[in-house]
């Protein structure tokens, strides 16, 4: 390759980075904030050093991004958008460095088009922020396995704890580095530095406020975790999950992208061994594992799609590697997974062109029950609209609180009830939650309330905790599809109501807030829960 090749692939692949980020900041107010989205919104306006959920890295960069450019959906979702795009440069340069620009290219133009990672540079969740953690940490400490030098090994350390600040799930990373040093001929002797222990003991005292706030709330944000792990189950091993978590991936990869993902891990291993090419292993090392990990959980309990989403950004570079170029590499002739490198590029943009125009524009006349974008953002500017003429037309306005059952929903109604209300989740009958946090009954008791809920059936529930509910007043929600008027549509389907939310009003508010544990012993169960500590 000449030096115009490379430098036509370095423009073509900056081009594609930041260009991808230009369009997801303008896509990113196309559409309404879902319920994690608005519920991370929401503790961005309660700053803590952590949350009972997870990591507050996210509050704080939304707090951050909001403060300065004010409220709206590209704001919320402004530090996805800049921490995907961090990522990508990371990728780019890890390719490019030991693999080279063809490769790096590659690699950008995968990463560009696979719907989990424009997902997680979109969305306002964590994932964004631990992939721009992961991809760090993997650059500079490949560096510091590289060279020996003192500051990669710090830098590594420094995004190690930025990513645990981010998702409890960065602490993968630390036996991922450690067991490839331990296995690696060429750079088990970096292990015997100081330097790779001081970088992983600044990360760590960049995650202590996390673990000073768990001692201060009975840990319970470890608590959440172990549960939704499956930690309060009794221990079985069965294929119930197993099957939906490939199917989750694959889904969320596109089929073929992961086909030969599933692909470059063996061919990691197989490679021809020596000195220049260890950064293949290293590359099997920092994905493979978080892989296999959350597969094993499969077995015993459900994993959601995004969980190991950080697996695939080395395995990114993999592939670009061993199927996106014409390299000697193990293959003597061109392989099957070559030849199915451009159709799986195609496929994965076009899968995840679909998605992000369906979300923001419906023009496919999808079942309510497989549109799962369209039941968790369609209407909630409506509802929130609806919310606060119930609200005004209550005895008394200022000793109204708006409330739902669900933290989802009172995070929606949050945002997009005009004037942005503080707004309660009566979490008594179903989970703990950041609302634990925020409210006691004292605060309340007396108010009168206005609920959203999508279940018609609560009056004898809720009149546990109030005086009064009237019977609710039935809301529909309906999309709107852009091509309806030039395109057959199934009339049950296009009269179908995607949701039906109920508004409740309801009086005299008695107290029962906080979540009752089913058992003691549940592993949520703790003895009390303290305030937030501001941050």
């Amino acid at each position: 390759m000449g030096i115009n090749d490379r430098n036509y692939y370095t423009k073509i692949a900056w081009v594609l980075i930041f260009g991808s980020a230009l369009f997801r900041l303008f896509y990113a107010g196309l559409f309404p904030l879902s319920p994690d989205e608005t519920n991370y919104w929401q503790w961005s306006r309660h700053l803590a050093w952590s949350y009972h959920d997870q990591a507050p890295m996210i509050a704080w960069l939304i707090k951050l991004s909001t403060w300065y450019l004010n409220h709206s959906e590209i704001t919320v979702r402004l530090p996805s958008v800049i921490a995907m795009t961090v990522a990508s440069v990371y990728l780019f340069f890890i390719a490019r460095r030991w693999l080279g620009v063809s490769v790096g290219f590659k690699t950008v133009l995968l990463s560009q088009s696979i719907l989990l990672f424009y997902l997680g540079g979109l969305l306002a969740t964590p994932d964004g922020l631990q992939a721009a953690a992961w991809a760090g940490a993997c650059y500079h400490v490949a560096r510091a396995y590289d060279s020996g030098k003192s500051h990669q090994w710090l830098m590594g350390g420094i995004w190690f704890g930025f990513g645990m600040l981010s998702k409890y799930t960065m602490v993968v990373f630390l036996p991922c580095a450690f067991c490839y040093g331990l296995f690696s001929r060429v750079h088990r002797k970096r292990l015997l530095s100081v330097w790779p222990y001081i970088g992983v003991l600044f990360g760590l005292l960049m995650f202590w406020p996390v673990i000073q706030w768990n001692l201060n709330n009975n840990f319970n944000s470890f608590r959440h975790v172990a549960f939704i792990g499956g930690a309060n189950d009794h221990f079985a091993l069965h294929f119930k999950y197993f099957a939906e978590y490939l199917g989750s991936q694959a889904a969320l990869l596109s089929p073929l992208v992961f086909l030969l993902v599933l692909s470059a891990w063996p061919s990691a291993l197989f490679q021809q061994r020596s000195d220049r090419q260890w950064i293949y292993s290293y590359l099997f090392f920092t994905s493979f594992p978080m892989f296999l990990g959350f597969a094993l959980l499969s077995l015993h309990t459900r994993v959601y799609g995004n969980w190991p989403g950080a697996a695939y950004l080395m395995t990114s570079v993999l592939t670009a590697a061993f199927f996106g170029v014409r390299a000697k590499l193990i293959f003597k002739r061109k392989s099957w997974g070559r030849i199915l490198w451009p159709y799986a590029i195609v496929i994965s943009f076009l899968i995840s062109a679909v998605v992000l125009l369906q979300t923001a524009a419906p023009f496919l006349p999808i079942p309510v029950k497989l549109d799962r974008t369209a039941t968790e953002i369609t209407g909630w500017p409506e509802v929130g609209k609806k919310a606060r003429v119930f609200m005004d037309a209550m005895p008394d306005p200022n000793r109204t609180f708006l409330f739902g059952l669900r933290y989802q929903i009172a995070s929606e109604l949050a945002f997009y009830t005009p004037g942005r209300p503080e707004t309660v989740s009566i979490n008594r009958w179903n989970r703990p939650n950041v609302y634990d946090y925020w409210w006691k009954d004292e605060e309340l008791v007396g108010f009168d309330a206005v609920g959203v809920s999508g279940n018609a059936n609560l009056q004898q529930l809720l009149n546990q905790v109030f005086e009064r509910v009237e019977p609710p007043e039935e809301m529909k929600i309906y999309r709107h599809y852009v091509t309806r008027n030039w395109c057959y549509f199934p009339t049950d389907l296009v009269e179908k109501p995607v949701k039906i939310y109920y508004l409740y009003r309801a009086y005299g508010f008695k107290g029962g807030l906080r979540w009752t544990p089913p058992s003691k012993w549940d592993i949520r169960n703790s003895i009390s829960v303290t305030p937030n500590t501001s941050s």
